[in-house]
């Protein structure tokens, strides 16, 4: 079984910072990649930012510039550092990991944390 738990969430005032950690726990063999993705209120799920195993970002375009996706791979850990915070960044912010269950995993699986929420305040 595998856990994905965020942490980090907050309120925050226009133009302020945070930074959101997860980290995948259980048992598996490996990560793939790892990404933030956000919820806000009455919108879809989208991406924020994803990183490979080998650190290959890619960001959503309304938060180039702003935001920076990290990942500690011998802590299964990834980061969002969230700078320069608009109103429009208050979501929910999930975690999601591609993990290789086991050695012999043709694909990865994909876990999702419960999510932390942001706010924004203008």
């Amino acid at each position: 079984q595998v856990q994905v738990v965020e942490t980090g969430g907050g309120l925050v005032q226009v133009g302020g910072s945070l930074r959101l950690s997860c980290g995948a726990s259980g048992s598996f063999s490996s990560i793939n990649a790892m990404g933030w993705y956000r919820q806000g209120p009455g919108k879809q799920r989208e991406l924020v930012a994803t990183i490979t195993a080998g650190g290959t970002t890619n960001y959503a375009d309304s938060v180039k510039g702003r935001f920076t996706i990290s990942r500690d791979n011998a802590k299964n850990t990834v980061y969002l550092q969230m700078n320069s915070l608009k109103p429009e960044d208050t979501a929910v912010y999930y975690c999601n990991a591609d993990v290789y269950l086991h050695t012999w995993s043709a694909r990865p699986s994909g876990y999702w944390g419960q999510g932390t929420q942001v706010t924004v305040s203008s």
